[in-house]
């Protein structure tokens, strides 16, 4: 389950350590204390401190992991029966409109975490998004594979000139921020606190780039499919059938019409902060 949020999202908050963190924090402390106190120990000492930074980097390797840092893998319970549905990497000039076509059709709506250089490229797609009553969040500025292989001030260039590029072309900041390929390391949540982002995962993910077969991917998807779930799919770097389709075309009416069975309601990760009754009394006051 996400923590309850202390900070507005939007604004600057202090970075807490994780336990996984503080704890390899001290321990490097007591190694380096023990080495100095009786150099023999430094066998015992390195190994671990080494052994701390390898599990650091699986906390890091694995996207849905909270050992980092707050991580949503989940909508928070206020989000009642709702479910998100998150798309990646684009916008695409190809795919993003028809995208947007079949969610109209269905009446759903979906969280885009967008790439700041592809949305410099085709802004009319970033706009239609918003248009639409979707959500523009941060997916960092050039979706470099070596990411998570940079120190705090690189990553804070390059979530920042994201969350500037987005935030120009559809006059909202982004809130939500997710890692390429959700693969992070320890610097990375105090820069997000530093630019008041929350960092997003997923409950599942259909690996939709990889994988040609509509069924296949709609089956990961939608096995155990339950309220509050966070489903990936992705409108860039999009698999193709053997017709040349972008597979999501085919994956997200499967999706969609799936949750209308389940009677889950479609929202996006913004709208999940507003608890479900505050909603309602809002939309009373407008009848």
């Amino acid at each position: 389950m996400n923590p309850p949020i202390a900070t507005p999202l939007g604004t600057t908050r202090r970075w807490k350590p994780a336990p996984l963190i503080s704890g390899a924090l001290a321990l490097h402390a007591g190694a380096a204390a023990a080495v100095v106190a009786d150099p023999s120990t430094w066998p015992w000492a390195g190994g671990s401190v080494i052994a701390s930074h390898l599990v650091l980097m699986a906390g890091g390797l694995w996207p849905r992991s909270a050992w980092l840092g707050p991580n949503w893998t989940h909508l928070p319970a206020t989000a009642g029966q709702q479910i998100a549905l998150t798309i990646d990497d684009g916008p695409d000039p190809d795919v993003t409109p028809r995208v947007l076509d079949l969610l109209d059709k269905y009446g759903a709506k979906a969280t885009f975490f967008c790439i700041g250089e592809l949305a410099q490229r085709h802004p009319h797609c970033v706009e239609a998004i918003v248009a639409r009553g979707h959500a523009v969040e941060n997916h960092s500025q050039r979706h470099r594979h070596t990411f998570s292989l940079q120190g705090p001030a690189a990553l804070r260039r390059e979530i920042a000139a994201a969350q500037d590029t987005l935030t120009h072309i559809t006059g909202t900041r982004p809130l939500f921020f997710r890692a390429p390929a959700g693969l992070r390391n320890p610097f990375l949540e105090p820069v997000l606190c530093q630019l008041g982002l929350q960092l997003a995962s997923w409950t599942r993910r259909g690996f939709d780039t990889r994988s040609r077969n509509a069924d296949t991917i709609a089956q990961r998807l939608l096995r155990g499919l339950a309220p509050q779930d966070i489903l990936l799919l992705h409108d860039g770097h999009a698999a193709r059938d053997a017709h040349g389709v972008p597979v999501i075309l085919a994956v997200l009416p499967k999706v969609l019409e799936a949750a209308a069975r389940a009677q889950l309601q479609c929202t996006t990760l913004r709208a999940a902060l507003v608890p479900e009754p505050a909603q309602a009394a809002r939309s009373q006051m407008t009848l």
